[in-house]
Parts: structure tokens; C-alpha cells; sequence
């Protein structure tokens, strides 16, 4: 296709930032129905983040929240009763918020190791459910979840907030309109500088029930670096940065351009800054091989101010005739040439409130939410992947129809991890 100008592209295409807003101003402003009755797991911090969105539609009673810390529970439960003037009940096990009645769908924002059990016994009760990113904490776990959501009517949408982003929407539709001639490569990279915390083990706060926090996963000694919060570099919850926050533009560039899951992913990097202090890597480098276009990974949690601050959260699309660079809420285009001048566009969106807006709308229209568990779990496999090949230092070749590592044993072993008891694995069930 040949190139085109951003002018032209919105003079014959129409912004995609104007209809992204019509339909969630539709979705808004349609009329109301009863209020959805939810409950939470997970207060600590992103799960209070989802409930207040939840509670902007006006369509919401949150009337029950569960957390493993007592102090988080009734911070939790002050916040919410300020902002609906009723207090929800509070559970510290998940199985009794689930059984409360009445209670329509749940939001799973809890640490990754327990997403999996949470989501099944969610739809065992009959939930819907949100469910925030990653999927799994491993590749079988999250299979097990998808045939689960399969085998139901329920409503699930996974966490991908910035499915919701106009600028990604516009550049992408530019892109697709010959903007920057063939796309060849794509970059993507978050850089920043860790906040750390003491890494020294210690005894956990006395509101905290450390054991049930780590639940199926590994019981390892609290520190302060692995609990709230902090849990997203550590190796037996959050599976580090990739994982954690990567897995976002690595989800949008995926599904954006419709690349399924990657032929192979060797990843390269290490402790370079942060040793002893965290167990995942503060460098990282991967590359992914789909079948249209390679993508590339870059990570670094330390070092001084960027170069370039603008794109240090982003994602390079390289074509023949140009590149884009896009971000949650602006994206640029930049011609060839000895000056490489820019043309500049901010599209600002509420990406959370968006994307709960679109589940609260599915589960009262009984549709499919924009991010179905099949689509969420691809693009949790993708960064689990890439993962698989940093800790066994092999390139992954992966068989995406039978989902299956080939001639690599050590690696395919990574595929599951075993649970602690008296929990079981949901792939073995």
C-alpha cells in the first residue's frame, strides 16, 4: 500500500479517537439497568483501582471484598463505604466471599499465583468475572482457565486496560493505512527506575497471613521487597517486569495486528544492578518471531534520566516509508529523511474506566467483553515464553496448535510448576 500522510488518513478514514469515544459514551450513557452486586479479591491496591472504576458507572454495589491482610480489608472497606455509603462485608478467604448471596461477578486482583483457582471457583459458583493481567502465573494454568470459561456462560474480561487506548487504535489504523510504508520491525520497552524496598527477610506485618498470600506457590521468606505491592519482580509471584508490565504492549502489538503467539523467543539479559535484591532481571532483551513481523522486548529498571523521556514507555512500528512511536494517550509519526520531522497527536482515554465500562456492559448484555480469556491467555503465554528462555538460556521454539515446546526438555518443563499442598494444580484436575 503506499504511503500516506497523517491528513490524509484522517480526512478518508475519520479518527478512530471520535468513534472509540461515541461507542463508550454509548456504552455510558444507554440506559441503566439493576445495579451488578460485585465483590473484590485483592484490595491491596489495583483491585481498589477496579472497584472505583466499577463505581463511576453508578451501576455498581460492591458488596463484598476479601484480602489475606486484615489492615488492607478495612482500609478497603472505609474507602468503598465513602464512596457508595454502604460498607461491604469483609472475607479473608475467597471460597466465603464467593458463597455470599447475593453476588452477580467478582474482580480477581490478587497476585498471579492465585488467579487460576480464584477464576475456576468463581465460575463453579456462577460469576462473571474481571480478571486483571497476567492470566496465569504459568502457561498450563491458564489453558485450564480458558477450557474453564469455555465450558460456561459466564462473562470474563482480562485486565488488558490498554485495548481501550485511541492513540494505539489511531496509529495502528494509520499504519494499516500504508503511513509508513511495509512494517518490518517493532520495538517496545519500558525503562525506568525501580522503587526497592528492604529485601531482608523479616517476619511478616501481624495483620498479613503470609502462608495464604503465597498459597500455591513457593512459601518463600517475607520481606518487605516481595510483599504488597513489591511482588511484581519477584520470581514466585509477579515473574517480573516483562510479566508485570511489558505484557501490556506485548498484548496490544499482538492483538492489534492480529500475530497470534510467536514461532520462537530467545531471551537475553541478568542481575546486573539489582543482585540480591530482586530474582528477576532489572536488563532484559527478547525476541519474538511471529510470522508478519519480529518483535523486540527491551527492559531496564535502573540508570539515570533517559535520553529521551518521551519514549521511554512506548512502541516503535518501523516501516519502509516512516515510523510510529505510540504510548497510552499520544502517538507520532516520523517521516524519513536527514531531519526526521514529527507529526505530534495526543488522543487522551480513561483506559481502566473504559475497559470495566465494556465489561459491566457485556455482563448486563450478556455479550463477549473486548478481552476474551482466549485472546488474554495468548498474550500471557507470549511473555511467559519469553521467561521459559531467559531461565533455561535457550531460544523457545514454540507449536502454538498443539501449545507444546518442541525439542526442548528442560524448558518444556517450565510449562507447570508444581503447587504447594494442599493445593492443586488446576491442569491435573
Amino acid at each position: 500500500m503506499s504511503r500516506t500522510d497523517r491528513r490524509t488518513f484522517l480526512t478518508t478514514s475519520g479518527t478512530v479517537a471520535a468513534g472509540a469515544l461515541v461507542a463508550g459514551a454509548a456504552v455510558a450513557d444507554s440506559p441503566k439497568p439493576r445495579k451488578l452486586r460485585m465483590g473484590v479479591i485483592g484490595v491491596g491496591w489495583y483491585g481498589l483501582v477496579d472497584a472505583r472504576a466499577a463505581l463511576k458507572s453508578g451501576n455498581v454495589d460492591i458488596v463484598a471484598i476479601c484480602d489475606v491482610d486484615a489492615d488492607h480489608l478495612q482500609k478497603a472497606a472505609d474507602d468503598i463505604q465513602k464512596l457508595q455509603g454502604k460498607r461491604p462485608a469483609v472475607f479473608e478467604q475467597y471460597e466465603a466471599l464467593l458463597d455470599m448471596k447475593p453476588l452477580d461477578a467478582v474482580i480477581i486482583a490478587s497476585p498471579p499465583q492465585w488467579h487460576a483457582l480464584q477464576l475456576l471457583a468463581a465460575l463453579e459458583r456462577g460469576k462473571d468475572v474481571y480478571c486483571e493481567k497476567p492470566v496465569s502465573y504459568d502457561i498450563r494454568e491458564g489453558r485450564a482457565m480458558v477450557d474453564a470459561v469455555a465450558r460456561t456462560d459466564r462473562i470474563v474480561q482480562v485486565g488488558f486496560q490498554r485495548r481501550q487506548s485511541i492513540a494505539l487504535k489511531e496509529a495502528v489504523a494509520f499504519i494499516n493505512a500504508g503511513g509508513i510504508g511495509k512494517l518490518v520491525q517493532i520495538d517496545a520497552q519500558i525503562h525506568y527506575r525501580a522503587g526497592l524496598k528492604d529485601p531482608t527477610p523479616q517476619p511478616p506485618p501481624p495483620s498479613l497471613d503470609w502462608n495464604l498470600w503465597c498459597g500455591p506457590g513457593p512459601l518463600i521468606p517475607y520481606s518487605p521487597q516481595v510483599g504488597h505491592k513489591s511482588w511484581r519482580l519477584e520470581k514466585t509471584s509477579g515473574h517480573g517486569h516483562l510479566v508485570d508490565w511489558g505484557i501490556h504492549w506485548i498484548d496490544a502489538i499482538r492483538t492489534s495486528l492480529d500475530l497470534g503467539m510467536p514461532k520462537s523467543v530467545t531471551a537475553s539479559g541478568g542481575l546486573y544492578q539489582y543482585t540480591g535484591r530482586i530474582t528477576t532481571p532489572d536488563t532484559l532483551s527478547v525476541h519474538f518471531e511471529f510470522d508478519r513481523v519480529p518483535v523486540h522486548w527491551r527492559h531496564r529498571l535502573w540508570g539515570s534520566t533517559e535520553y529521551a523521556p518521551d519514549v521511554n514507555n512506548g512502541i516503535f512500528f518501523f516501516g519502509t516509508e516512516g515510523t510510529v512511536f505510540a504510548s497510552d494517550r499520544s502517538w507520532m509519526s516520523i517521516r524519513p529523511g536527514k531531519n526526521g520531522n514529527r507529526d505530534e497527536h495526543a488522543a487522551s482515554a480513561d483506559l481502566g474506566g473504559l475497559h470495566m465500562l465494556d465489561f459491566l456492559d457485556a455482563v448486563h448484555k450478556r455479550r463477549q467483553p473486548m478481552c476474551r480469556m482466549e485472546s488474554g491467555f495468548r498474550s500471557t503465554a507470549t511473555v511467559q515464553l519469553a521467561m521459559i528462555s531467559y531461565e533455561t538460556g535457550t531460544t523457545v521454539h514454540w507449536d502454538a496448535k498443539n501449545e507444546q515446546i518442541l525439542d526442548n526438555p528442560d524448558a518444556a518443563k517450565l510449562l507447570k510448576r508444581v503447587y504447594r499442598k494442599p493445593w492443586k494444580h488446576p491442569y491435573d484436575a
